[in-house]
């Protein structure tokens, strides 16, 4: 009865939002894999990877290409990388829990962020890498939508993209002068700077507490798996960045 009366609850911009989702996950994915190497991501055929062969409609239907074809190439029969109906599913989660959380324009804004963040996280879990070209745009996609709220919502989003810059720059620079090596990048904060043009100044704390929680959880996982981490291990910090940013706009700061 609850997921019935769910469904009917639905208005017509939420059903949209998750129709979307289901391609962007795809856009999302190509972004992922094409912009840290320079590659066009509106232009080129999509191939397969392993093969080279150039990929149809019908190979690249989100999620329902990769069950049709059991995961594998439909024209040398490899087996087909699980990276794209990952991403495409959290896509769709990402939408689906923006419109459990808002409605509407509102229920829009939480998804492109999501996705904005989803993106962001996975380049960095990848390659070590947050491009320019996905977070200076985010800070004034955080500070632009701030500006329709009022000059003290947007003092609030500047102070916050300013602190989070300068918080993680001032930490990194201290790790470099202690330990003789990058621990923070230049990327990391201004993924912070970011999260702060969005979640405001008061919305950091919770940012970095989530981030630190997120990479601890991480490093358990690991060390139960079986893996060995010493003094210089290290795990990038964008994903943790990105999901603690996103879950904080949605639910607001933790009770710290």
């Amino acid at each position: 009865m609850i997921g019935s009366d769910l469904v009917g609850a639905l208005e017509p911009t939420s059903w949209a939002l998750l129709v979307v989702a289901v391609f962007v996950g795809s856009f999302v994915g190509t972004l992922i894999r094409r912009l840290p190497d320079g590659r066009s991501i509106l232009w080129g055929r999509s191939r397969c990877e392993l093969c080279g062969a150039a990929l149809g409609i019908r190979d690249l239907l989100p999620l329902v290409s990769w069950f049709l074809t059991k995961g594998r190439c439909r024209h040398c029969g490899a087996r087909l990388d699980w990276f794209y109906p990952a991403v495409e599913a959290l896509a769709i989660a990402i939408a689906g829990l923006s419109v459990a959380v808002d409605y509407g324009e509102s229920a829009w804004r939480d998804a492109v962020l999501g996705w904005w963040l989803l993106a962001l996280g996975w380049i960095d879990l990848r390659r070590w890498l947050l491009p320019d070209a996905l977070t200076l745009p985010l800070i004034v996609a955080g500070l632009a939508q701030a500006w329709w709220l009022g000059p003290p919502e947007l003092f609030d989003r500047v102070a916050g993209a300013a602190c989070g810059y300068l918080v993680l720059r001032l930490v990194g620079l201290i790790y470099q002068y202690l330990r003789g090596r990058i621990g923070i990048g230049l990327g990391d904060a201004k993924l912070l700077a970011a999260a702060g043009a969005w979640v405001g100044i008061g919305g950091l704390p919770s940012v970095l507490a989530g981030a630190a929680i997120g990479a601890l959880v991480a490093a358990g996982v690991l060390v139960l798996r079986g893996s060995k981490l010493g003094r210089y291990s290290a795990l990038p910090l964008g994903p943790f960045l990105a999901l603690a940013t996103w879950v904080v706009w949605l639910f607001g700061p933790l009770p710290l």
